[in-house]
């Protein structure tokens, strides 16, 4: 019997942990940094997914010597000249209150028509001294109002396009079908089962 393949996830985000999981199953088993041992607040300071993903990736990979992927992720608003972006989770100051975050973002787009907006996410994979980045993203819109309790983040009031009910409305296997998350995890899991 084949072992699982063991990699770390750099995060200590309990949701993103759980929707990773979820869309990897049982065919790679994913330990966070908690299981690694890491509880350390590590830099995350770069002006793009890509830099803050690969940054998270390679403090990981240098300091405890795991084969490693890590995430960024971000809402970008037209309207809003492309913010949060990477500062989505902080939008509304230090530490990460999605409530507020939210309260910030609707009172920024009070009275805007255009309100497209789009999920982006960019995992960055160390293996070895290799380098790898997959993403993923998707269209939709800003509401006015909040739908749903699921999700976590911006969920509530982003619309993907084509559907009729919010990211917070899914349920966790739909919304990870379609997801900037989801879609970047595939292609990562594709490249993953590949190499095994």
């Amino acid at each position: 019997m084949t072992p699982v393949r063991t990699i770390v996830f750099a995060t200590n985000n309990a949701h993103k942990l759980e929707e990773i999981r979820s869309i990897v199953g049982s065919d790679i088993r994913i330990l966070s940094l908690a299981d690694i041992g890491c509880h350390d607040d590590i830099p995350e300071d770069a002006d793009t997914f890509e830099g803050n993903a690969l940054q998270k990736a390679l403090y990981v990979k240098e300091h405890y010597g795991y084969d490693c992927f890590a995430d960024d992720s971000g809402l970008i608003v037209d309207a809003l000249g492309g913010e949060p972006g990477v500062r989505s989770a902080r939008y509304a100051g230090p530490g990460h209150d999605s409530k507020a975050n939210m309260a910030l973002l609707l009172k920024n787009l009070e009275g805007v028509e255009c309100r497209t907006a789009r999920f982006v996410t960019v995992i960055a994979l160390i293996e070895g001294d290799e380098r790898r980045f997959f993403e993923g993203r998707v269209e939709g819109r800003i509401l006015e109002h909040e739908q749903g309790t699921g999700g976590f983040g911006y969920d509530p009031v982003f619309l993907p396009e084509g559907f009729t009910e919010t990211f917070a409305c899914m349920a966790p296997g739909q919304k990870n079908a379609i997801s900037h998350r989801g879609l970047a995890t595939q292609k990562l899991l594709r490249h993953l089962s590949a190499v095994k």
